[in-house]
């Protein structure tokens, strides 16, 4: 046991009490995602509204709110702002959700924050019903970034948006990255409807950006019409060409610009970031000039995305692809980088070995037969493996998923991650791939890529 001379707090207190904090936070997780703004109003009014102490940006998308989250808030950086940004889901700490300036906040102030909204829980009135994970949490960053005297906030929504508990908080900037088919048993069947609740985060007085298209961007327009917000629509950056570290793009006043996040879907979002800058600009919230946006694209990194890292001497891509979109986005990322990947320029290229783990309750036959598409998985060795979650599909059923459709695939099941890990690191020689959850890249990123600000104190026994 170490202490802490100046404070008396030893190392096992701060670890007793940090997990201590995200225990209760999980435990909250059992009254599931009850959508709707009056228990997140109420626990924010109990805290003295700190909501209302900063402006920014707030994202609702169903593709791409991380990406335009990471490009502006890295852009925002390079022109020496202050930014608060709540990128999510955690890959390895909870406390990735909370971050300021690319940092994510400490284990001493989580806790503090958390224990401070969980005592602000207790004064909603209980015909709300108890606070949900989400709802502390967003109180609890919006709680922080009051403290920290913010220039702007970057805050990406959670679920659809209308009833969203980001939606207490009304930044200046109304994102809507994009529409399509998700969560439709909660946000509706159809194109329409879903994009009727994600353009409900553009407010009267707003500033509103969009790269929704079609049936989407019409209900997006008539919301903004009717509060008679400003609505800048932008389609996709001209893609002029990538490399393995990211792509380039043709953007209004920059030029040629670099982006560095990888895969063709960025042009797109780097087109969305660069007009929510513009947004934020005109809303007199915060200004980035043009070298601190080329500076800050060239520079974004979202972990876990289409990541790519050397580990071992072997070229490792770590990408949550956790549904059929975003498996057909990994595919052609994979025919797109092949040639620039460890052995890409040999012939015969070395096969790739792809490690899979799936939640059971996703469309894992759609992301199988997405990841199948790709040319530069044929001949790949896939090592099925199970994630230790409830949710999680048997790495047995994985495997079977696999043989079935695509018959031939040579399919290993190793059960523990782990050991999975560390069997594609210590057979073939190719480049390896981790998909199907972001649960699975986290484990990976922990064990390759250990980041200290992102190591945990350690739970001491109570």
């Amino acid at each position: 046991m170490t202490r802490d001379d100046r404070s008396g707090v030893t190392r096992d207190d701060v670890g007793r009490e940090y997990h201590r904090a995200v225990r209760a936070l999980g435990e909250r997780g059992r009254f599931g995602i009850q959508l709707g703004l009056g228990r997140t109003r109420a626990l924010l009014a109990a805290l003295g509204n700190p909501e209302r102490t900063f402006r920014g940006a707030l994202i609702a998308g169903t593709n791409g709110k991380g990406s335009v989250l990471a490009l502006t808030s890295s852009a925002l950086r390079a022109a020496g702002l202050r930014v608060g940004e709540t990128p999510k889901p955690h890959l390895v700490s909870y406390r990735e959700r909370l971050q300021v300036d690319g940092r994510p906040i400490d284990p001493a102030t989580f806790t503090r924050l958390v224990g401070e909204v969980l005592r602000a829980a207790d004064r909603v009135p209980a015909r709300l019903g108890p606070p949900t994970e989400f709802e502390l949490l967003t109180a609890a960053i919006f709680r922080w970034f009051a403290e920290l005297d913010l220039d702007v906030a970057i805050v990406e929504v959670g679920l659809g948006g209308r009833l969203d508990a980001t939606h207490a908080w009304d930044g200046g900037v109304a994102v809507v990255t994009n529409v399509a088919l998700d969560h439709m048993d909660r946000l509706g069947s159809t194109i329409p409807a879903i994009a009727r609740e994600k353009a409900a985060i553009i407010e009267r007085g707003d500033l509103a950006v969009t790269g929704a298209t079609g049936d989407a961007l019409a209900v997006v327009r008539r919301r903004a019409r009717r509060l008679a917000v400003p609505l800048t629509e932008v389609p996709p950056a001209p893609l002029l060409g990538w490399d393995r570290d990211g792509i380039e793009v043709e953007l209004p006043r920059l030029g040629r610009t670099r982006v560095g996040l990888r895969g063709r879907h960025q042009a797109a979002n780097v087109a969305v970031a660069d007009a929510t800058l513009d947004a934020l600009e005109t809303a007199g919230i915060a200004r980035v000039p043009a070298d601190a946006r080329r500076r800050g694209y060239a520079e974004a990194r979202w972990p876990g995305r289409l990541e790519l890292r050397p580990v071992h001497g072997r070229d490792v891509l770590l990408d949550g692809a956790h549904n059929p979109a975003g498996a057909a986005t990994l595919a052609e990322a994979l025919d797109d980088l092949r040639p620039f990947l460890s052995g890409g320029a040999g012939r015969p290229q070395p096969a790739l070995t792809l490690v899979m783990g799936a939640m059971a309750d996703k469309d894992v036959d759609g992301i199988v037969a997405a990841l199948a598409g790709a040319a530069a998985l044929g001949g790949a060795r896939v090592i099925a493996t199970h994630v230790d979650l409830p949710r999680a599909l048997a790495a047995a059923a994985l495997a079977d998923r696999w043989r079935t459709l695509v018959p031939g695939t040579a399919v290993e099941v190793v059960d523990d991650v782990g050991a999975a890990l560390d069997r594609a690191l210590g057979t073939g020689s190719g480049p390896i791939v981790v998909a199907g959850s972001l649960y699975l890249v986290g484990e990976a990123r922990r064990r390759w890529l250990p980041d200290p600000l992102l190591t945990d104190p350690e739970d001491a026994p109570a």
